[in-house]
């Protein structure tokens, strides 16, 4: 196929399409809330009305406005009916939906699209979410899918594609945010041989559902991402980890790959070109400590996934010894667009040194649920206040970014922008999109330690500082919440901490005590009142 014949196809499937979509989102929490009933009544109604020849009902991705689904969405390119979306749908509801294309009523409850939830989003990685049925290639070709692919394979050599990354700022959106160009950079250096990409799709934190959704509702962005990456950087096999518990993103995702491997945009010869790259999944089971590399790498190769001392990093010394490129799921969804557009256009997003958007997951105490992708450099309080809608009750106390391994910070910084730089300079960190939101009625001592009684549960047990150290701390903070603490165990609190953030062996470990840290930085007040006398101590009088 060359690329006329590509766009052929594109222009083909567009015109396959009806005037009138009717998208049901069917992720995974939509299908929680009775999404896949609500698509059969659609569909049942289409039918009874004889409307099969100009409308269809198409299952689609994500959302995001996830606190009010099911969602369903009119998308109309029919004068006569307008596009808009519906909230909170129920299988009842779901014919009168239909009606109002023959101008009949609901009583559905039609939602608004210029609600700030929606309007302060710039979509680059979920434009397409929503919006296509992941599980029909023809959906995604009709907008674009592949192109980039092509695009690279015919018209950039490899070292232009890592140039054009390198220049357009991307950083790694799994949490460190190292350069993404850099990366690339170091194992396409590496000497020719068998070489391999890996997408971490391994997301563990609480809360966080931004890696889940991107691949349940756009897996050929994935997969696109990944064959440019493997053209760059030499490598002819991939490999997607994720975890077993989310059945519907491997489902997508094997019949993705089947499909793309049918159209002759993976397996051999891609586009008849020289350049072959394969794609294969690796279920994990679950373990935490597998999101970070040499840990995901070990679990690849069939042993017990914890991590290992570095150096070598993956990139020179990776999968079964070899040059190894290791991006997460929103990394790669990247990359199709910045080869598509342009490394000018996409480095125009966002600020001078955190470019392009991120995906958050928008959860806690807020009232607008979901996910958001927003530009680099927006404020917290324009994501907690305006698109979140605050807090139901009281007042916003404080956000707790990066998953256990990030921190929390108080409402009296929610100017400071959203970027790497930024965040770490409070004391927190991006992570890969987890946002926790807490009113003035929650404990930030139980914050830290329900972090901490993750991080406890969740240690690979492969160092002492993290195996014990996370127990120790534990421990520690329940003596604390139950008003069993003295302030010598406030002082030894703060001390462990030091002691497993320098000597723990991976940065799960390292970055464990954050939530304890941060809180004890900006929340003082809430551990002193907590403490007991120290009955034990000798008074200095005695002494």
């Amino acid at each position: 196929m060359d690329g006329h014949e590509l766009l052929d196809l594109a222009e083909q499937c567009a015109q396959a399409k009806k005037p009138i979509r009717v998208h049901c989102c069917t992720s995974t929490g939509c299908q929680a809330a009775r999404s896949l009933e609500v698509k059969k009544a659609l569909e049942k109604r289409v039918q009874d009305c004889q409307l099969a020849d100009r409308v269809e009902v198409v299952g689609v991705g994500c959302m995001g406005f996830c606190g009010q689904g099911p969602m369903v969405e009119l998308d109309s390119t029919d004068p006569q009916v307008t596009t808009t979306h519906y909230e909170k749908v129920t299988p009842a509801q779901a014919p009168s939906i239909i009606d109002t294309i023959q101008g009949g009523k609901t009583d559905a409850l039609q939602g608004n699209s210029q609600h700030p939830f929606f309007a302060k989003q710039l979509l680059i990685v979920r434009n397409h979410s929503g919006k296509v049925d992941p599980e029909r290639i023809e959906e995604s070709i009709a907008l674009g899918a592949y192109q980039a692919l092509h695009h690279a394979l015919f018209e950039l050599t490899p070292e232009a594609v890592v140039q054009e990354i390198s220049k357009s700022g991307l950083r790694g959106r799994g949490g460190a945010g190292y350069p993404t160009g850099l990366k690339w950079a170091t194992v396409a250096k590496m000497p020719p041989g068998q070489k391999y990409v890996i997408c971490n799709g391994d997301e563990g934190d609480p809360g966080a559902f931004m890696d889940r959704s991107v691949l349940e509702s756009d897996p050929h962005r994935i997969l696109e991402g990944m064959a440019i990456a493997g053209y760059a950087v030499g490598a002819d096999q991939g490999f997607i980890y994720v975890r077993a518990e989310y059945p519907l993103a491997i489902h997508r995702l094997q019949k993705a790959i089947q499909q793309a491997k049918q159209k002759g945009f993976l397996g051999s010869q891609i586009f008849g070109s020289g350049f072959d790259f394969k794609v294969d999944i690796r279920v994990g089971a679950g373990a935490f400590v597998c999101g970070e590399e040499t840990a995901l790498i070990a679990s690849v190769e069939g042993k017990r996934g914890t991590p290992r001392p570095r150096p070598p990093y993956p990139a020179i010394s990776g999968l079964w010894q070899a040059p190894t490129l290791i991006n997460n799921v929103e990394t790669f969804a990247n990359i199709a667009p910045i080869i598509r557009k342009g490394a000018d256009w996409f480095a125009g997003i966002g600020t001078e040194t955190s470019k392009g958007t991120k995906i958050f997951s928008l959860t806690g105490k807020v009232c607008n649920t979901g996910l958001i992708e927003v530009p680099m450099g927006i404020s917290l309080r324009t994501i907690v206040e305006e698109m979140g809608g605050g807090v139901s009750e009281g007042q916003v106390k404080a956000v707790q970014t990066g998953g256990p391994s990030g921190g929390c910070i108080p409402s009296s910084y929610l100017d400071t922008p959203v970027d790497y730089e930024s965040l770490a300079a409070l004391g927190s960190m991006m992570g890969s999109g987890g946002m926790v939101v807490m009113d003035d009625k929650t404990s930030m001592v139980e914050v830290a330690r329900f972090y901490m009684e993750f991080c406890r549960s969740e240690s690979c047990g492969r160092c002492v500082p993290c195996r014990t150290g996370t127990v120790q701390l534990h421990d520690l903070l329940t003596k604390l919440v139950e008003g069993r603490g003295t302030a010598f165990d406030l002082a030894q609190m703060e001390s462990l901490c030091q002691v497993v953030r320098h000597t723990s062996l991976c940065g799960l470990g390292m970055s464990a005590p954050n939530p304890i840290v941060s809180t004890l930085r900006y929340f003082p007040e809430e551990y002193q009142a907590l403490l007991q006398p120290d009955r034990w101590r000798i008074p200095a009088t005695v002494s």
